[in-house]
């Protein structure tokens, strides 16, 4: 069993920062690519942010520049440093990695998303 939690999200003003974490646990053998997606009420789930297991990392246009995705291999962590926030970034904001785990079986995991608010 692999799980992903996240952590960090709020309620923020327009202009403002938030961090947001993510912790894989349970049986892991190895995780590939990490990374975020967001979904607001009504939309589709776009990918936010994300980042392989050397550190090669990938942004959706629309963050880049204000979004930072960084890595702790050994705390089997993400991290998703979010700056100048506006209102278009409201979402709920969801963790998943490609995992293989001790039965070396590949699958992707997803936390169980954190709210982002981000008031005008």
């Amino acid at each position: 069993q692999v799980q992903l939690v996240e952590s960090g999200g709020g309620l923020v003003q327009a202009g403002g920062s938030l961090s947001l974490s993510c912790l894989a646990s349970g049986s892991i053998g190895s995780i590939a690519t990490m990374g975020w997606y967001r979904q607001a009420p009504g939309e589709q789930r776009d990918l936010v942010a994300t980042i392989t297991n050397v550190g090669t990392t990938n942004y959706a246009d629309s963050v880049k520049g204000r979004f930072t995705i960084s890595r702790d291999n050994a705390k089997k962590t993400i991290d998703l440093q979010m700056n100048s926030l506006k209102s278009e970034d409201t979402a709920v904001y969801l963790c998943y990695a490609y995992v293989r785990d001790v039965a070396r079986r590949w699958d992707k995991y997803w936390g169980q998303g954190t709210q982002v608010t981000v008031s005008s």
